[in-house]
């Protein structure tokens, strides 16, 4: 190697090593103050892969557009008074800034989950409307800051489930197995992945992977993160994550394929 180019690796790899040293020094930082964490993730100040990495992740994937999607996300969550303030509902809030999304006919890869609660229509039936009304309500309270911390979007809230969407299904399934371990009482949570491509509008998402997704999470039980084994092929190995035997199951309305159950790889 000429010596101009030795020198020139050798600067690439200095500051490189400087780069890092930063990154992993603010992180420190950052996490030291984990309510502060929690929010800079929450609205895509900062991306969570990154602090929990920050040597091997980018900083932030969230763009400006997204960041306000997720701030008033956040804010129609714990504080729906606030838009409606300024003669704003919440979904109005978000489709301003949806709308701005990129050319809705282009498919485009994306790992979908959908989520329910187990349990909830009898809950319902036994505590009535207004009790399972204030359920959902703290459900998604609990539900939006997990998501949005691993990058993923509430496409749509469909009475106590959820449609989401990741852009990683490294993301996903993290973040799969943080809500099923948030939501317990008094129902359980239970969550389907599938990985694809989709079309996606700014309030919307079609294609065959959403409908395999949904009747995956119809297979799953309370506590119970249940993939298809191209989310599994896809990531695994995955750090702290233990994948189960893949099983042949029949899905409605979908030709038949494997599934398998995904939890916590405990020490």
């Amino acid at each position: 190697m000429a010596p101009v180019e030795r020198a020139k690796v050798v600067g690439e790899q200095a500051l490189a090593s400087l780069r890092r040293s930063v990154s992993e020094r603010l992180a420190d930082l950052i996490r030291s103050d984990p309510a502060w964490a929690s929010q800079a993730a929450d609205v895509g100040l900062i991306d969570r892969a990154w602090l929990e990495a920050p040597g091997s992740n980018p900083f932030r994937t969230a763009p400006p557009t997204e960041m306000v999607q997720r701030f008033l996300e956040r804010s129609s969550e714990q504080r729906p008074s606030v838009l409606s303030s300024v003669g704003l509902s919440a979904l109005q809030g978000l489709s301003l800034v949806r709308a701005e999304a990129a050319d809705p006919a282009a498919p485009a890869p994306i790992t979908v989950m959908f989520t329910d609660l187990e349990g909830f229509t009898r809950f319902t039936a036994e505590h009535g409307d207004e009790v399972a009304a204030a359920l959902v309500a703290g459900h998604q309270r609990v539900v939006g800051p997990i998501v949005r911390s691993r990058g993923g979007r509430i496409v749509k809230r469909l009475g106590d489930g959820l449609m989401l969407t990741f852009p990683a299904p490294e993301a996903a399934v993290l973040a799969a197995l943080e809500l099923v371990e948030a939501v317990e009482a008094p129902l359980k949570l239970r969550a389907g992945l599938h990985v694809g491509e989709a079309v996606m509008t700014h309030d919307d998402l079609f294609g065959n992977v959403v409908n395999v997704a949904a009747r995956i999470t119809e297979e799953a039980k309370g506590h119970m993160v249940l993939a298809s084994v191209d989310v599994r092929e896809q990531v695994a190995p995955l750090a702290g994550v233990r994948f189960g035997r893949a099983r042949r199951a029949r899905l409605k309305g979908v030709e038949p394929m494997s599934l398998c159950r995904i939890e916590r790889d405990l020490p």
